[in-house]
Protein backbone atom coordinates (compact mmCIF):
# COMPACT_ATOMS: atom_id res chain seq x y z
CA UNK A 1 0.00 0.00 0.00
CA UNK A 2 1.42 3.38 -0.99
CA UNK A 3 1.56 6.35 1.34
CA UNK A 4 -1.12 8.14 -0.71
CA UNK A 5 -3.49 5.17 -0.20
CA UNK A 6 -2.59 5.08 3.50
CA UNK A 7 -3.39 8.77 3.84
CA UNK A 8 -6.74 8.21 2.11
CA UNK A 9 -7.75 5.44 4.55
CA UNK A 10 -6.76 7.55 7.55
CA UNK A 11 -8.77 10.52 6.28
CA UNK A 12 -11.85 8.33 5.62
CA UNK A 13 -11.78 6.71 9.05
CA UNK A 14 -11.50 10.12 10.67
CA UNK A 15 -14.34 11.58 8.61
CA UNK A 16 -16.79 8.69 8.65
CA UNK A 17 -15.79 6.63 11.75
CA UNK A 18 -14.68 9.52 13.97
CA UNK A 19 -11.53 7.72 15.15
CA UNK A 20 -9.07 9.69 17.23
CA UNK A 21 -5.47 10.30 16.33
CA UNK A 22 -4.28 7.67 18.81
CA UNK A 23 -6.79 5.08 17.51
CA UNK A 24 -5.79 5.77 13.88
CA UNK A 25 -2.09 5.41 14.71
CA UNK A 26 -2.77 2.10 16.52
CA UNK A 27 -5.00 0.78 13.69
CA UNK A 28 -2.52 1.43 10.90
CA UNK A 29 0.69 0.92 12.85
CA UNK A 30 2.11 4.38 12.19
CA UNK A 31 3.33 7.28 14.31
CA UNK A 32 0.82 9.91 15.44
CA UNK A 33 2.91 12.42 13.44
CA UNK A 34 2.01 10.50 10.26
CA UNK A 35 -1.67 10.63 11.19
CA UNK A 36 -1.49 14.39 11.68
CA UNK A 37 0.22 14.73 8.26
CA UNK A 38 -2.56 12.70 6.59
CA UNK A 39 -5.23 14.82 8.21
CA UNK A 40 -3.53 18.02 7.05
CA UNK A 41 -3.07 17.04 3.39
CA UNK A 42 -4.00 14.11 1.09
CA UNK A 43 -0.46 14.19 -0.37
CA UNK A 44 2.45 12.93 1.73
CA UNK A 45 5.21 15.50 2.32
CA UNK A 46 8.36 15.15 0.24
CA UNK A 47 11.19 13.23 1.78
CA UNK A 48 14.01 15.36 3.09
CA UNK A 49 17.26 14.81 1.24
CA UNK A 50 20.41 14.76 3.37
CA UNK A 51 22.67 17.69 2.65
CA UNK A 52 26.31 18.29 3.30
CA UNK A 53 27.42 14.74 3.97
CA UNK A 54 31.13 14.87 4.72
CA UNK A 55 32.28 11.92 2.46
CA UNK A 56 35.50 11.57 4.46
CA UNK A 57 37.06 9.09 1.99
CA UNK A 58 37.16 11.82 -0.68
CA UNK A 59 38.75 14.40 1.59
CA UNK A 60 42.43 14.23 0.53
CA UNK A 61 41.60 13.52 -3.12
CA UNK A 62 39.15 16.30 -3.96
CA UNK A 63 41.88 18.41 -5.59
CA UNK A 64 43.10 15.37 -7.57
CA UNK A 65 39.57 14.83 -8.90
CA UNK A 66 39.31 18.52 -9.87
CA UNK A 67 42.52 18.23 -11.89
CA UNK A 68 41.06 15.26 -13.80
CA UNK A 69 37.85 17.14 -14.60
CA UNK A 70 39.75 20.22 -15.83
CA UNK A 71 42.19 18.15 -17.94
CA UNK A 72 39.23 16.37 -19.60
CA UNK A 73 38.28 19.60 -21.37
CA UNK A 74 41.18 19.13 -23.81
CA UNK A 75 40.78 15.33 -24.17
CA UNK A 76 38.78 13.67 -26.98
CA UNK A 77 35.07 13.78 -26.24
CA UNK A 78 34.68 10.01 -26.28
CA UNK A 79 37.69 9.44 -24.03
CA UNK A 80 36.85 11.60 -21.03
CA UNK A 81 36.48 10.38 -17.45
CA UNK A 82 33.17 9.18 -16.12
CA UNK A 83 32.44 9.00 -12.41
CA UNK A 84 32.90 5.22 -12.56
CA UNK A 85 36.32 5.57 -14.19
CA UNK A 86 37.43 8.01 -11.45
CA UNK A 87 36.25 5.51 -8.82
CA UNK A 88 38.30 2.77 -10.52
CA UNK A 89 41.41 4.96 -10.75
CA UNK A 90 41.06 6.00 -7.11
CA UNK A 91 41.02 2.33 -6.09
CA UNK A 92 43.85 1.31 -8.44
CA UNK A 93 46.24 4.22 -7.80
CA UNK A 94 45.50 5.15 -4.18
CA UNK A 95 43.79 2.09 -2.73
CA UNK A 96 40.73 4.11 -1.71
CA UNK A 97 37.25 2.62 -2.18
CA UNK A 98 34.43 5.11 -2.71
CA UNK A 99 30.77 4.39 -3.44
CA UNK A 100 29.69 5.07 -7.03
CA UNK A 101 26.74 7.25 -5.91
CA UNK A 102 29.06 9.34 -3.74
CA UNK A 103 31.42 9.94 -6.66
CA UNK A 104 28.57 10.74 -9.08
CA UNK A 105 27.15 13.35 -6.70
CA UNK A 106 30.58 14.88 -6.12
CA UNK A 107 31.51 14.98 -9.84
CA UNK A 108 28.14 16.49 -10.79
CA UNK A 109 28.50 19.18 -8.12
CA UNK A 110 32.13 20.00 -8.95
CA UNK A 111 31.49 20.24 -12.69
CA UNK A 112 28.77 22.76 -12.02
CA UNK A 113 30.96 24.74 -9.59
CA UNK A 114 33.94 24.71 -11.99
CA UNK A 115 31.79 25.88 -14.90
CA UNK A 116 32.18 22.56 -16.72
CA UNK A 117 28.53 21.64 -16.79
CA UNK A 118 26.82 20.56 -20.02
CA UNK A 119 26.27 23.29 -22.57
CA UNK A 120 22.77 24.73 -22.95
CA UNK A 121 21.04 25.43 -26.24
CA UNK A 122 18.26 27.70 -27.42
CA UNK A 123 15.37 26.13 -29.41
CA UNK A 124 15.27 27.28 -33.04
CA UNK A 125 12.39 27.90 -35.46
CA UNK A 126 12.82 27.46 -39.22
CA UNK A 127 10.73 28.85 -42.05
CA UNK A 128 9.76 26.60 -44.99
CA UNK A 129 12.19 26.39 -47.89
CA UNK A 130 14.91 28.40 -46.16
CA UNK A 131 17.44 26.00 -44.62
CA UNK A 132 18.69 22.48 -45.24
CA UNK A 133 21.61 20.59 -43.72
CA UNK A 134 24.08 18.20 -45.40
CA UNK A 135 26.37 15.60 -43.86
CA UNK A 136 28.03 12.23 -44.50
CA UNK A 137 27.39 9.09 -42.46
CA UNK A 138 28.58 5.50 -42.70
CA UNK A 139 26.82 2.13 -42.70
CA UNK A 140 27.88 -1.49 -43.16
CA UNK A 141 26.02 -3.40 -45.88
CA UNK A 142 26.30 -6.93 -47.26
CA UNK A 143 27.02 -6.05 -50.89
CA UNK A 144 26.91 -9.15 -53.11
CA UNK A 145 27.74 -11.26 -50.06
CA UNK A 146 30.66 -9.07 -48.89
CA UNK A 147 30.41 -6.81 -45.82
CA UNK A 148 31.22 -3.32 -47.11
CA UNK A 149 31.36 0.05 -45.35
CA UNK A 150 29.55 2.60 -47.52
CA UNK A 151 29.14 6.36 -47.29
CA UNK A 152 25.63 7.74 -46.74
CA UNK A 153 24.90 11.19 -48.16
CA UNK A 154 22.14 12.97 -46.21
CA UNK A 155 20.30 16.20 -46.91
CA UNK A 156 17.67 17.20 -44.35
CA UNK A 157 15.13 20.02 -44.43
CA UNK A 158 15.13 22.01 -41.19
CA UNK A 159 11.45 22.99 -41.52
CA UNK A 160 9.79 19.71 -42.51
CA UNK A 161 12.37 17.22 -41.25
CA UNK A 162 12.20 15.33 -44.56
CA UNK A 163 15.53 13.66 -45.25
CA UNK A 164 17.03 12.29 -48.48
CA UNK A 165 19.60 9.49 -48.13
CA UNK A 166 21.79 7.96 -50.85
CA UNK A 167 24.64 5.46 -50.57
CA UNK A 168 28.01 5.72 -52.32
CA UNK A 169 31.07 3.50 -52.29
CA UNK A 170 33.33 6.46 -51.53
CA UNK A 171 32.81 9.88 -49.97
CA UNK A 172 34.54 11.60 -52.89
CA UNK A 173 33.74 15.01 -54.31
CA UNK A 174 31.86 13.56 -57.28
CA UNK A 175 29.63 11.58 -54.90
CA UNK A 176 29.11 14.76 -52.85
CA UNK A 177 27.90 16.63 -55.95
CA UNK A 178 25.80 13.73 -57.23
CA UNK A 179 24.10 13.51 -53.84
CA UNK A 180 23.14 17.20 -54.12
CA UNK A 181 21.69 16.70 -57.60
CA UNK A 182 19.56 13.70 -56.60
CA UNK A 183 18.49 15.27 -53.29
CA UNK A 184 17.32 18.57 -54.81
CA UNK A 185 15.48 16.66 -57.55
CA UNK A 186 13.76 14.62 -54.82
CA UNK A 187 12.68 17.75 -52.95
CA UNK A 188 11.58 19.34 -56.21
CA UNK A 189 13.36 22.66 -55.64
CA UNK A 190 16.31 24.51 -54.13
CA UNK A 191 16.65 25.74 -50.53
CA UNK A 192 17.83 29.28 -49.87
CA UNK A 193 20.68 28.14 -47.58
CA UNK A 194 22.43 24.81 -47.04
CA UNK A 195 24.56 24.21 -43.94
CA UNK A 196 27.85 22.26 -43.98
CA UNK A 197 30.58 21.39 -41.54
CA UNK A 198 34.28 20.99 -42.39
CA UNK A 199 33.77 18.86 -45.54
CA UNK A 200 36.85 18.60 -47.76
CA UNK A 201 34.59 18.28 -50.82
CA UNK A 202 33.35 21.82 -50.20
CA UNK A 203 36.28 23.60 -48.53
CA UNK A 204 39.95 23.02 -49.22
CA UNK A 205 41.08 25.12 -46.24
CA UNK A 206 39.49 25.98 -42.89
CA UNK A 207 40.00 29.50 -41.58
CA UNK A 208 39.17 31.05 -38.23
CA UNK A 209 35.56 30.74 -37.15
CA UNK A 210 33.26 29.93 -40.05
CA UNK A 211 35.63 31.14 -42.75
CA UNK A 212 36.54 28.68 -45.49
CA UNK A 213 38.59 28.67 -48.69
CA UNK A 214 36.01 26.97 -50.87
CA UNK A 215 36.71 24.48 -53.61
CA UNK A 216 36.14 25.90 -57.11
CA UNK A 217 33.97 22.97 -58.16
CA UNK A 218 31.83 23.52 -55.07
CA UNK A 219 31.48 27.19 -55.96
CA UNK A 220 30.33 26.09 -59.44
CA UNK A 221 27.71 23.79 -57.85
CA UNK A 222 26.45 26.62 -55.65
CA UNK A 223 26.39 28.98 -58.62
CA UNK A 224 24.43 26.47 -60.70
CA UNK A 225 21.65 26.17 -58.12
CA UNK A 226 22.03 29.71 -56.71
CA UNK A 227 21.83 28.91 -53.01
CA UNK A 228 23.90 30.23 -50.09
CA UNK A 229 26.34 28.00 -48.21
CA UNK A 230 26.78 28.33 -44.44
CA UNK A 231 29.62 26.61 -42.56
CA UNK A 232 29.52 25.62 -38.91
CA UNK A 233 32.26 26.12 -36.34
CA UNK A 234 35.04 23.55 -36.24
CA UNK A 235 34.80 20.69 -33.75
CA UNK A 236 32.05 19.57 -31.41
CA UNK A 237 30.69 23.13 -31.13
CA UNK A 238 29.89 23.14 -34.83
CA UNK A 239 28.08 19.80 -34.72
CA UNK A 240 25.32 21.38 -32.63
CA UNK A 241 24.77 24.03 -35.31
CA UNK A 242 23.39 21.38 -37.64
CA UNK A 243 22.11 18.97 -35.05
CA UNK A 244 19.12 17.90 -37.16
CA UNK A 245 21.14 16.04 -39.78
CA UNK A 246 23.69 14.88 -37.16
CA UNK A 247 20.92 13.09 -35.27
CA UNK A 248 19.28 11.90 -38.49
CA UNK A 249 22.35 9.84 -39.40
CA UNK A 250 21.95 7.64 -36.33
CA UNK A 251 18.14 7.57 -36.43
CA UNK A 252 18.00 6.49 -40.07
CA UNK A 253 20.67 3.84 -39.57
CA UNK A 254 18.94 2.36 -36.50
CA UNK A 255 15.49 2.31 -38.09
CA UNK A 256 16.26 1.20 -41.63
CA UNK A 257 19.67 -0.49 -41.69
CA UNK A 258 19.23 -2.91 -38.79
CA UNK A 259 19.77 -5.79 -39.34
CA UNK A 260 22.56 -5.35 -41.88
CA UNK A 261 20.80 -5.24 -45.29
CA UNK A 262 21.79 -7.79 -47.93
CA UNK A 263 21.67 -6.44 -51.49
CA UNK A 264 23.08 -7.49 -54.85
CA UNK A 265 24.46 -4.09 -55.80
CA UNK A 266 24.46 -0.41 -54.96
CA UNK A 267 21.48 0.33 -57.21
CA UNK A 268 19.28 -2.09 -55.26
CA UNK A 269 20.40 -0.54 -51.97
CA UNK A 270 19.59 2.99 -53.14
CA UNK A 271 16.12 1.89 -54.24
CA UNK A 272 15.52 0.58 -50.72
CA UNK A 273 16.89 3.76 -49.14
CA UNK A 274 14.60 5.90 -51.31
CA UNK A 275 11.62 3.80 -50.25
CA UNK A 276 12.63 4.35 -46.60
CA UNK A 277 12.82 8.13 -47.17
CA UNK A 278 9.29 8.10 -48.57
CA UNK A 279 8.03 5.92 -45.71
CA UNK A 280 9.49 8.36 -43.18
CA UNK A 281 7.19 11.09 -44.51
CA UNK A 282 4.39 9.49 -42.48
CA UNK A 283 6.17 9.90 -39.14
CA UNK A 284 5.61 12.78 -36.73
CA UNK A 285 8.61 14.42 -35.08
CA UNK A 286 8.38 14.89 -31.31
CA UNK A 287 6.94 18.30 -30.42
CA UNK A 288 5.10 18.71 -33.73
CA UNK A 289 1.46 18.10 -34.58
CA UNK A 290 1.89 17.56 -38.34
CA UNK A 291 3.59 14.71 -40.16
CA UNK A 292 6.85 15.23 -42.02
CA UNK A 293 5.03 14.77 -45.32
CA UNK A 294 2.41 17.38 -44.49
CA UNK A 295 5.07 19.97 -43.70
CA UNK A 296 7.05 19.02 -46.81
CA UNK A 297 3.97 19.65 -48.98
CA UNK A 298 3.88 23.20 -47.58
CA UNK A 299 7.59 23.63 -48.20
CA UNK A 300 7.63 22.47 -51.83
CA UNK A 301 5.53 25.46 -52.85
CA UNK A 302 8.15 27.96 -51.65
CA UNK A 303 11.33 26.25 -52.87
CA UNK A 304 13.21 27.93 -55.69
CA UNK A 305 12.63 26.10 -59.00
CA UNK A 306 15.35 23.77 -60.25
CA UNK A 307 17.57 24.85 -63.17
CA UNK A 308 16.70 23.58 -66.63
CA UNK A 309 19.58 21.05 -66.56
CA UNK A 310 21.26 19.24 -63.66
CA UNK A 311 24.77 20.12 -62.54
CA UNK A 312 27.48 18.02 -64.27
CA UNK A 313 28.82 16.11 -61.28
CA UNK A 314 31.74 14.52 -63.12
CA UNK A 315 35.22 16.03 -63.35
CA UNK A 316 36.95 16.03 -66.75
CA UNK A 317 40.68 15.60 -67.36
CA UNK A 318 43.03 14.56 -70.18
CA UNK A 319 45.14 11.39 -70.13
CA UNK A 320 47.56 9.72 -72.53
CA UNK A 321 46.99 6.07 -73.51
CA UNK A 322 50.05 3.94 -72.79
CA UNK A 323 51.37 0.96 -74.78
CA UNK A 324 49.17 -1.43 -72.84
CA UNK A 325 46.15 0.53 -74.08
CA UNK A 326 45.37 1.81 -70.58
CA UNK A 327 45.05 5.19 -68.92
CA UNK A 328 45.85 6.03 -65.29
CA UNK A 329 43.05 7.88 -63.48
CA UNK A 330 43.22 8.56 -59.73
CA UNK A 331 46.12 6.04 -59.44
CA UNK A 332 44.06 3.26 -61.05
CA UNK A 333 44.34 1.81 -64.58
CA UNK A 334 41.50 1.53 -67.13
CA UNK A 335 41.60 0.03 -70.64
CA UNK A 336 40.60 1.80 -73.87
CA UNK A 337 40.48 0.53 -77.50
CA UNK A 338 43.96 -0.31 -78.83
CA UNK A 339 43.59 2.07 -81.78
CA UNK A 340 44.01 4.94 -79.28
CA UNK A 341 47.48 3.91 -78.06
CA UNK A 342 49.74 6.96 -77.87
CA UNK A 343 46.91 9.49 -78.14
CA UNK A 344 45.29 11.70 -75.51
CA UNK A 345 41.71 11.05 -74.47
CA UNK A 346 39.25 12.98 -72.32
CA UNK A 347 38.06 11.28 -69.13
CA UNK A 348 34.96 12.11 -67.13
CA UNK A 349 35.46 10.98 -63.54
CA UNK A 350 32.15 10.32 -61.84
CA UNK A 351 31.26 9.00 -58.42
CA UNK A 352 30.58 5.49 -59.71
CA UNK A 353 31.78 5.45 -63.32
CA UNK A 354 34.75 6.41 -65.47
CA UNK A 355 33.80 7.53 -69.00
CA UNK A 356 36.46 7.85 -71.71
CA UNK A 357 35.87 10.05 -74.78
CA UNK A 358 37.81 10.38 -78.04
CA UNK A 359 36.81 12.92 -80.70
CA UNK A 360 33.73 13.75 -78.63
CA UNK A 361 32.42 10.17 -78.61
CA UNK A 362 32.35 7.70 -75.74
CA UNK A 363 34.81 4.87 -76.40
CA UNK A 364 34.93 3.16 -72.98
CA UNK A 365 33.16 3.07 -69.64
CA UNK A 366 34.33 1.40 -66.43
CA UNK A 367 33.04 1.20 -62.86
CA UNK A 368 35.19 3.48 -60.73
CA UNK A 369 37.72 1.42 -58.78
CA UNK A 370 38.19 1.86 -55.04
CA UNK A 371 41.79 1.75 -53.94
CA UNK A 372 45.15 2.34 -55.59
CA UNK A 373 47.02 0.67 -58.49
CA UNK A 374 44.00 -1.44 -59.43
CA UNK A 375 43.23 -2.38 -63.05
CA UNK A 376 40.05 -2.70 -65.08
CA UNK A 377 40.38 -4.22 -68.59
CA UNK A 378 37.69 -5.01 -71.17
CA UNK A 379 38.35 -7.79 -73.67
CA UNK A 380 36.53 -5.93 -76.44
CA UNK A 381 39.19 -3.19 -76.35
CA UNK A 382 41.94 -5.63 -77.38
CA UNK A 383 40.22 -7.73 -80.10
CA UNK A 384 41.93 -5.99 -83.06
CA UNK A 385 45.31 -6.61 -81.43
CA UNK A 386 44.44 -10.22 -80.52
CA UNK A 387 43.42 -10.91 -84.11
CA UNK A 388 47.06 -10.29 -85.06
CA UNK A 389 48.47 -11.83 -81.88
CA UNK A 390 46.03 -14.62 -80.94
CA UNK A 391 48.54 -16.28 -78.64
CA UNK A 392 48.15 -13.41 -76.14
CA UNK A 393 44.47 -14.17 -75.55
CA UNK A 394 44.75 -17.14 -73.17
CA UNK A 395 46.68 -15.36 -70.40
CA UNK A 396 45.44 -11.81 -70.97
CA UNK A 397 44.29 -9.67 -68.03
CA UNK A 398 41.09 -8.79 -69.87
CA UNK A 399 40.11 -12.47 -70.28
CA UNK A 400 40.87 -13.17 -66.62
CA UNK A 401 38.61 -10.33 -65.50
CA UNK A 402 35.84 -11.37 -67.91
CA UNK A 403 35.85 -14.80 -66.25
CA UNK A 404 35.98 -13.39 -62.70
CA UNK A 405 33.04 -11.08 -63.39
CA UNK A 406 30.92 -13.85 -64.93
CA UNK A 407 30.83 -12.43 -68.46
CA UNK A 408 32.61 -15.39 -70.11
CA UNK A 409 30.21 -18.29 -70.93
CA UNK A 410 31.45 -21.84 -70.31
CA UNK A 411 30.46 -22.85 -73.85
CA UNK A 412 33.19 -20.52 -75.19
CA UNK A 413 35.82 -22.55 -73.32
CA UNK A 414 34.27 -25.78 -74.59
CA UNK A 415 34.44 -24.54 -78.19
CA UNK A 416 37.99 -23.31 -77.64
CA UNK A 417 39.14 -26.71 -76.34
CA UNK A 418 37.62 -28.59 -79.30
CA UNK A 419 39.09 -26.09 -81.78
CA UNK A 420 42.54 -26.49 -80.20
CA UNK A 421 42.34 -30.26 -80.71
CA UNK A 422 41.14 -29.82 -84.28
CA UNK A 423 43.20 -26.94 -85.76
CA UNK A 424 45.91 -26.16 -83.18
CA UNK A 425 46.36 -23.54 -80.46
CA UNK A 426 47.06 -20.50 -82.66
CA UNK A 427 44.22 -21.03 -85.14
CA UNK A 428 41.85 -21.93 -82.29
CA UNK A 429 42.59 -18.63 -80.51
CA UNK A 430 42.13 -16.72 -83.79
CA UNK A 431 38.71 -18.29 -84.37
CA UNK A 432 37.68 -17.51 -80.78
CA UNK A 433 38.63 -13.86 -81.43
CA UNK A 434 36.41 -13.96 -84.55
CA UNK A 435 33.57 -15.28 -82.39
CA UNK A 436 34.10 -12.43 -79.90
CA UNK A 437 34.04 -9.89 -82.73
CA UNK A 438 30.54 -11.15 -83.55
CA UNK A 439 29.39 -9.60 -80.23
CA UNK A 440 29.85 -6.16 -81.80
CA UNK A 441 27.21 -6.85 -84.45
CA UNK A 442 24.95 -9.17 -82.45
CA UNK A 443 23.75 -9.30 -78.87
CA UNK A 444 26.02 -11.41 -76.61
CA UNK A 445 23.07 -13.69 -75.84
CA UNK A 446 22.65 -14.48 -79.55
CA UNK A 447 26.36 -15.25 -79.96
CA UNK A 448 26.28 -17.53 -76.91
CA UNK A 449 23.21 -19.31 -78.28
CA UNK A 450 24.94 -19.72 -81.66
CA UNK A 451 28.01 -21.27 -79.99
CA UNK A 452 25.78 -23.73 -78.15
CA UNK A 453 24.02 -24.56 -81.41
CA UNK A 454 27.32 -25.19 -83.22
CA UNK A 455 28.51 -27.46 -80.42
CA UNK A 456 25.25 -29.41 -80.47
CA UNK A 457 25.49 -29.87 -84.24
CA UNK A 458 29.15 -30.90 -84.06
CA UNK A 459 30.16 -27.94 -86.26
CA UNK A 460 33.44 -27.07 -84.53
CA UNK A 461 34.28 -23.97 -86.52
CA UNK A 462 34.04 -20.21 -85.98
CA UNK A 463 32.39 -19.79 -89.39
CA UNK A 464 29.55 -22.06 -88.30
CA UNK A 465 28.93 -19.79 -85.32
CA UNK A 466 28.85 -16.75 -87.61
CA UNK A 467 26.34 -18.49 -89.90
CA UNK A 468 24.07 -19.34 -86.97
CA UNK A 469 24.23 -15.75 -85.73
CA UNK A 470 23.10 -14.49 -89.13
CA UNK A 471 20.21 -16.93 -89.12
CA UNK A 472 19.17 -15.81 -85.65
CA UNK A 473 19.14 -12.14 -86.64
CA UNK A 474 17.62 -12.62 -90.13
CA UNK A 475 13.92 -11.66 -90.14
CA UNK A 476 11.63 -14.72 -90.39
CA UNK A 477 9.81 -15.42 -93.64
CA UNK A 478 6.02 -15.20 -93.55
CA UNK A 479 4.61 -18.18 -95.52
CA UNK A 480 1.49 -16.16 -96.41
CA UNK A 481 3.67 -13.66 -98.27
CA UNK A 482 5.53 -16.30 -100.26
CA UNK A 483 3.26 -16.12 -103.40
CA UNK A 484 3.66 -12.34 -103.47
CA UNK A 485 7.44 -12.61 -103.18
CA UNK A 486 7.51 -15.18 -106.02
CA UNK A 487 5.32 -12.97 -108.20
CA UNK A 488 8.05 -10.32 -108.09
CA UNK A 489 10.30 -12.73 -109.99
CA UNK A 490 7.80 -13.78 -112.72
CA UNK A 491 9.13 -13.71 -116.31
CA UNK A 492 7.43 -14.51 -119.66
CA UNK A 493 7.88 -18.06 -120.99
CA UNK A 494 10.80 -18.42 -123.44
CA UNK A 495 10.01 -18.49 -127.18
CA UNK A 496 11.96 -20.17 -130.07
CA UNK A 497 10.42 -18.02 -132.84
CA UNK A 498 13.70 -16.22 -133.39
CA UNK A 499 15.48 -19.53 -133.91
CA UNK A 500 12.83 -20.51 -136.52
CA UNK A 501 13.55 -17.30 -138.43
CA UNK A 502 17.22 -18.17 -138.48
CA UNK A 503 16.47 -21.62 -139.89
CA UNK A 504 14.28 -20.06 -142.61
CA UNK A 505 17.08 -17.61 -143.51
CA UNK A 506 19.63 -20.42 -143.84
CA UNK A 507 17.27 -22.42 -146.01
CA UNK A 508 16.80 -19.51 -148.42
CA UNK A 509 20.54 -19.02 -148.69
CA UNK A 510 21.04 -22.60 -149.69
Amino acid sequence: MSRVELFEKIRRDREFAGLSTRELARKYGVHRRTVRQALESPLPPERKRPEGRPAPALGPYREWIDQILIADQTAPVKQRHTAKRIVDRLAEEHGVVVAGSTMRDHVRKRRRELGLAAEAFCPQVHDPGVTAEVDWGEATVSLAGVLTVLGLFLMRSCFSGACFVMAFETQCQQAFFEGHVHALNWYGGVFATIRYDNLASAAKKTLKGRGRVENERFVALRSHYLYESWFTLVGIEGAHEKGGVEGEVGRFRRNHLVPVPEVADLAELNERLLACCIRDLDRTITGRSETVGARLSQEIDVLRPLPASPFPTWEQSMHRVNQKSMIVVRRNHYSVPVRLVGTKVAVRVGAREIEVLADGRTVATHPRLRGSQLRSARLDHYLELLKRKPGALEYSLALRQEREQGRWPECFDELWTLLRERVGASEAARQIVDVLLLCRDHAPEIVELAVRGALAAGAIDGRAVALLCDRKTRPPTDPLQLPERLAQHERPAPSIDEYDQLLDTEAVGL
